[in-house]
């Protein structure tokens, strides 16, 4: 596992101190944002794909075939 080192300004510290009040660990605070700003750039992504995909008529078959597939579509 590796460390992760970060110079941080009075706005991160304040915010990393609010995390830390949390969950009564400095270190969790830190492990939850960074999880948390991975799952909201995951989110963001998955909202992009699907735009892309029901403005394309060729992705809507595409995904209509891996719905099928998947058995979540009849």
């Amino acid at each position: 596992m590796g460390t992760l080192k970060v110079r941080t300004d009075e706005a991160v510290e304040t915010a990393l101190r609010a995390l830390a009040e949390g969950d009564g660990k400095p270190l969790g605070g830190r492990r939850h944002a960074i999880l948390h700003t991975y799952r909201d750039m995951l989110l963001d992504q998955a909202a992009a794909d699907a735009d892309r995909l029901r403005d394309d008529p060729d992705d809507r078959a595409e995904m209509a075939a891996i719905q099928r597939f998947m058995g979540v579509a009849g």
